[in-house]
Formats: C-alpha cells, structure tokens, sequence
C-alpha cells in the first residue's frame, strides 16, 4: 500500500490550527474584556474558579476522550468502508454520552456546594465561596452540550472535516463578547456590579454551549448518513470504544486532578491568584493547542486508519511521527522564548487594560516564564500520547500522566507554597512556581512516552541539532523584539505588541529560513502561494 510522503500531510493540521487560531482570537478578546471589566478582584478568582468544573467534566467525557477510543475505532471503519457500522458506532457513543452527561449535571448542580466547592477552591470564603457556587451551578448545563460538541468533533475529524470543528468555539465565545459588552460599561463600576456581571457571563455560557454544538450538527449529519442514535452496547465495536474508554477517561482525569491542584494551591496564594493563574494559561495553552493539539488531532485519524501488517504500521508511524514532531518543535521553540524572555509583551498587548495594569502585567510574566520550562515537552508529548492512542493503547500514557501529576503536585506545594517565603517574596509570585513545576514534570513524562514507543515501533525523535538551532534563532529574534521595547517603552502596550511581535516572528522565519531549517521554507512556500491567491 502507497502512503503519502510526510511533506503532503499537513493540510488537516493547518486546517485544525486555522480553526484553533480563529476560535482563540475570539477567546483573547473575551479574556481581554474580562481583564478589563474584572481585573483580579473576587469576581475574577469566582468566575475562573467555577468554569474550572464544566470544563473538567468536558474535557473527561469530551474531546480528550474521544480522541483516543472513539476516533481510532471509527476512523478505522471509515477506512475500511463499512459506513452502517461506523453510523451504528457513532450513534451509540453519541447516546450514551447524552445519557452519561445529564445524569452527571443533575448530580452536580445539586452537590456544587457540599463536594464541588472544597474541591475547587477551598481557600474562599464568605462572599467569594458563595459567588462561586452561584456561577458552578448556573454553568453546568453547559456541560452535557459541550460533550455533545466533541462527539460531533470526533465525526467530523474522522472525515477530514477539521476547521469546523475547532472554529466552533467561536460561537460561545461571540455570545460570551457580546454580553461583556453589552452589560460590563454598567456592572463593573458599582460595588456588586462584577458578581452580577459574572452571573451574567456564566448564563452567556450556556446559550453559547447550545449555539457551538447548533453549528455543527448540519455538517455531522450531512457526512455521517448512516447514523443510527441508540446504545447499542451489545455490538463489538461499540464495547471496543467503551473498553478503550475508562483508562483514557482516568488518563484526562488524573491530568485534570493536576489542573485543579494547581488552582488549590493558588487559593491559598492570596486574592487575585487563581484569577491571575487563569489569565496566563489563557495564553500558555495557545501554541499548545495551535501546534500541539493540530497536528496531534490530524494525525490520529491517519495513524489509526493505517492498514497493513506490524512491520508497515510501524514504518508509517515512524514517518509521520517525525513529521509531526519537527513541525511542532518548530513553531513551539519560539513560542517558549517568547514567553521566558518577551511575557510582559505578549501579556500586555492582551490584557493590560482597565483594572489590569503594568503591575499585573509584571505578574503575569513571571507566570509565562514559568510556563516555558515544560511547553515543548508538553506539546510533543501530545503527539506522542496520540501515537500511542492509534496502536489502541491507552494504558501506557495513563501511568506516565499518573507519574506527571504526582510530580506536579509535589513540586507545586514546594514552588508556590514554601519557596517565595524561604526566599523573602510576596507569596503571589509563587504562580510562577505553579507554571514551572508543571513543566518539569511535561519533560519527564515525554521522556518516557519517547523511550517507550521507540522501543515499540523503533527510534523517534526531535534531533538535537535542530532544536538547538531554533533556539539560536529565537534567541537572536528576542533581542531585536527586546530593542523595540527600549525604544518604544512599555506606556503603549499594544502598540509594542503590535511592532515588537511580528518583528519577532519576522526575524525568526528569515533566521530559520538562512540556516536551512525545511519548515521555514515550507512556510514560505505557503505564505507565497496565500498572496498570490489574494
């Protein structure tokens, strides 16, 4: 069997990266106008604090899941061309995560404040525990649509249907924009105008749950014409995707334990902390999720569609891995740099405005920084886990994410609890050390996926000399940005951002571009082909 040659292969990751790229503007701008309206104040923490739970839940019965037990069994049918069974399968698991998602909003909206709130954020109090509940409950319904959403994601990944189904978000996001528009000017002046509004956010949420799974269901139906809604547990495919299921499920659910540990921890940090927490992962989930979740996203169905014996699913995985792994490192090295040594940059052209100024910009820094020790390893784990998830086995990232997360526990409460005191700092800074230990343990846990599945399929791998070489070029970018700085100062900083970040990036393509780096010339190549079109 003839496969593409890995230059061929990635138009569906910039496909999902256009659609990422197009629903995290619209994100930037909804977190921009709730710095603006919120700040760091109690609001602030409660409202980050509450969507912590629908997006939990989400992201255990959503797209995570699915990505690794649902797309491989279906993509495969597709691939082999029985579209009644691949209709039974879809119908089924979309049932049963309908049926599994109400029970659990139900549950939730009635236990919110005796199990959910000491779970979350266990270090408010008084009008902020009280807010928070008020905000975790209204959310909620949101929930069971959200799954519904990443099931229509599934289908549409499994028929090459990429933007749509990352660009969706984009509907939540306009409805989340207009409200902070329409009702933030009013709201956030008066003394119990920010719960108010926060209230209203939070109903914001759900109408745009409803409007993100609206847009996509006509395309999910006009591609899968063979979907036959019921449980149908009985049919062996179907028991497959649910057997493949629970270790992927506690898999997300020990990676999530780390997110909200992170937030635990925050809550003791002092008031605007778990607010601050959210606003920097606003930004370091982004080329994670530009780089790392598109390509991981477009080669999955690929990989799980591969066909032949152990021999050539091994050398096909191999090809496309390398592949995948380059592209990546490529865009996430500068990525990292950005953060370490440009933050106040990156973060002040998108937040500082309104009730976040140059101080908070200053913190929110620190938390960047602390994000760029794990962000490559994060990213090219993902593609990694993926890999592993196409071979049908979810058990082996679940022990290294299990390890991750005790890692990052561990490391936190020594970084954000105990080190800015034993070194003479303001105890908020130790955000920082919530961001830093996490990447540490990114690193650990991608070592051992990499020795792990090279010892399965054969030798994987980024080359050494080739990250060191995009490091050298983002490095000499970083100080051409770090010039504009001096020259323009940081009075105006989305003026700054505006010259001092293309500039970056600019030098960093041309950089790469010189020393023979092959994914800036393929860029190029693109950027061409684009105006030439325009």
């Amino acid at each position: 069997m003839s496969h593409p040659a890995p230059r061929q292969r990635g138009g569906g990751a910039a496909l999902v990266a256009a659609g990422i790229l197009l629903s995290r503007i619209f994100g930037l701008v909804r977190n921009r106008l709730m710095g603006h309206f919120f700040g760091v104040g109690l609001a602030a923490d409660a409202l980050t604090a509450a969507f912590r739970v629908p997006n939990f839940l989400q992201n255990l019965f959503g797209e995570g899941v699915l990505s690794a037990s649902f797309i491989p069994v279906y993509a495969r049918l597709l691939a082999e061309g029985d579209e009644c069974e691949s209709g039974r399968v879809a119908g089924a698991i979309g049932s049963l995560l309908v049926l599994t998602s109400t029970v659990l909003v139900l549950v939730g909206i009635v236990l919110t404040p005796y199990a959910l709130i000491p779970l979350i954020a266990p270090g408010f109090t008084g009008e902020q525990r009280e807010l928070t509940i008020r905000l975790v409950q209204i959310a909620f319904p949101g929930v069971g649509l959200l799954v519904l959403s990443a099931w229509a994601l599934g289908i549409l990944n499994s028929h090459r249907r990429f933007f749509l189904s990352y660009a969706s978000p984009v509907a939540m996001n306009l409805v989340m924009i207009g409200v902070l528009l329409w009702r933030g000017p009013d709201l956030s002046t008066s003394l119990a105008g920010p719960a108010e509004l926060a209230t209203w956010l939070a109903w914001a949420s759900v109408a745009g749950s409803a409007l993100q799974v609206a847009v996509q269901m006509p395309t999910v139906l006009r591609v899968e014409r063979r979907l036959r809604v019921g449980l149908a547990t009985g049919d062996p495919h179907v028991r497959t995707v649910l057997h493949n299921f629970w270790p992927v499920f506690l898999g997300r659910g020990v990676v999530q334990i780390s997110s909200y540990a992170d937030q635990i921890i925050a809550s003791f940090l002092g008031l605007g902390a778990v607010a601050m927490l959210g606003y920097v992962q606003v930004i370091a989930i982004l080329p994670v999720s530009l780089f790392g979740m598109s390509v991981s996203a477009a080669e999955l169905p690929a990989m799980s569609g591969t066909l032949g014996d152990d021999a050539e699913v091994s050398r096909v995985l191999r090809q496309r891995l390398h592949d995948g792994l380059h592209r990546i490192a490529f865009y996430v090295v500068p990525s990292a740099v950005a953060f370490l040594a440009l933050g106040d940059i990156v973060g002040g052209a998108i937040y500082q405005t309104g009730k976040l100024g140059r101080t908070e910009t200053v913190w929110l820094w620190s938390g960047l920084a602390g994000s760029a020790v794990g962000l490559l390893a994060g990213t090219l784990g993902r593609l990694y886990a993926s890999t592993w998830y196409a071979l049908r086995d979810t058990r082996t990232p679940l022990r290294y994410a299990t390890l991750r997360v005790a890692i990052t526990v561990v490391l936190g409460v020594i970084a954000a609890l105990r080190l800015p005191g034993w070194i003479g700092i303001d105890s908020k800074w130790g955000v920082a050390g919530l961001t830093a230990s996490a990447g540490v343990a990114a690193w650990v846990e991608f070592f051992l996926l990499r020795r792990s599945l090279s010892r399965r399929i054969g030798a994987t791998g980024v080359d050494a000399a080739y990250i060191a070489r995009l490091w050298a070029a983002a490095a000499l970018a970083a100080l051409f940005a770090f010039g504009v700085k001096l020259w323009l100062g940081t009075e105006r900083p989305v003026v700054l951002g505006v010259v001092a970040l293309p500039l970056y990036g600019a030098v960093y393509f041309g950089a790469t571009a010189m020393i023979g780096i092959e994914e800036a010339r393929a860029f190029a190549g693109r950027l061409r082909r684009l105006l030439g079109r325009a």
